[in-house]
């Protein structure tokens, strides 16, 4: 039963950014959220603005109740799965706590542990607005009379800092038309204790028939949910339509053959999950990369599934204005391509841009 915060004071709790007296954005906070803007710095980099101080009414509060009294700090939380929806249901909150499980030797969470939390996060909000159900798969029960279910066509996202393990961060989504057959969810992750916007992504979804595995229109009954629950702003990090070329000025290419999926990595769709393909390309970027960068900017276009029967190939293009060594830059550019491993034009999987910053300690 969740408890009201009433009884919750500031003062007593370690997490001055989130509400005394109520969990959940105030109305309104939502639109204050600031546009990452594209800046042509250099030739693949996601430019933004600075990261914002949230103010302590718009993250939300923890349900203390869920919070074992003999444990010393929230860190030590069994269960902080607290969600919520405001401003008349477009916005959807998810309080999540990062787990020893969930980070890397970096003592940080991982690249994919982020991007677990924005679907969680997307499929939840879809579920509270109608458009997903149990028993019908990534679906809803409308959905499933057309043999449809949700697949995501791209991501962009954005991380200002990597949290670690023990933060305690918050998940806000919202929704946003996308021509006429697609949805853009743009998703902000806060921490809960600073207030400090950690990451920012907006990604993009279709709908795919499970008969055919082909691209499908909106059904009108599923299109109605939607136009409820959409937000008129534009996506939250405008998006990148540049093409991927091997033409690119570069150091060399790296390429890993043989990859092959495990059946823990399928989803419910029955196919390899699209958080799955990042650590895919991630096997052929190289290990001073892996080692003394970290993902600073992220853009992945996907372009068809594949299962665990599947033989892959990951390449990654390091990409710069002379033949240096990676080491000597600050940021590197790299991009990638994940396909079949078989010699066919319609091959490929996915591709995709990453920059790349040192990490601390090794500036």
């Amino acid at each position: 039963m969740i408890t009201t915060a009433s009884s919750i004071t500031m003062n007593s709790s370690p997490y001055p950014y989130m509400t005394s007296n109520k969990f959940g954005c105030i109305p309104g906070a939502m639109h204050e959220h600031e546009r990452i803007k594209l800046k042509h710095a250099s030739s693949w980099s996601l430019q933004f603005k600075a990261p914002m101080k949230v103010n302590a009414t718009k993250v939300g509060a923890i349900d203390w109740s869920m919070v074992d009294p003999k444990k010393e700090s929230p860190n030590m939380v069994s269960d902080l799965r607290v969600e919520r929806m405001i401003q008349d249901d477009s916005v959807f909150q998810e309080i999540f706590c990062i787990r020893l499980y969930e980070v890397g030797p970096d003592q940080t969470a991982s690249i994919e542990t982020l991007m677990n939390y924005l679907q969680e996060t997307t499929a939840n909000h879809m579920k509270k607005s109608g458009l997903m159900h149990d028993g019908f798969g990534f679906g809803s029960e409308e959905m499933s009379k057309h043999n449809l279910t949700w697949v995501m066509a791209k991501i962009q996202m954005v991380v200002d800092r990597y949290p670690i393990w023990g933060d305690i961060v918050q998940m806000e989504t919202w929704k946003a038309a996308h021509g006429k057959n697609g949805v853009c969810c743009n998703l902000t992750l806060h921490d809960c204790k600073t207030g400090e916007i950690l990451v920012r992504a907006s990604s993009y979804w279709v709908m795919m028939n499970t008969k055919t595995r082909k691209i499908s229109k909106f059904p009108n009954e599923v299109r109605a949910k939607l136009e409820k629950i959409y937000v008129d702003k534009p996506p939250l990090i405008k998006q990148d339509t540049r093409t991927w070329s091997r033409s690119e000025e570069k150091i060399n290419e790296h390429i890993c053959k043989g990859l092959k999926p495990r059946w823990s990595d399928l989803d419910i769709n029955q196919h390899v999950n699209n958080v799955k393909y990042v650590g895919l390309i991630l096997e052929s970027a190289p290990k001073t990369i892996i080692e003394n960068y970290e993902i600073h900017s992220m853009t992945l276009d996907y372009y068809r599934e594949f299962t665990k029967d599947n033989i892959l190939q990951a390449f990654t293009s390091i990409l710069t204005n002379n033949s240096d060594e990676t080491s000597n830059y600050d940021i590197v550019d790299c991009q990638h391509l994940l396909r079949f491993d078989i010699d066919d034009d319609n091959s490929n999987i996915m591709k995709g841009r990453t920059r790349w910053r040192l990490k601390q300690g090794k500036k």
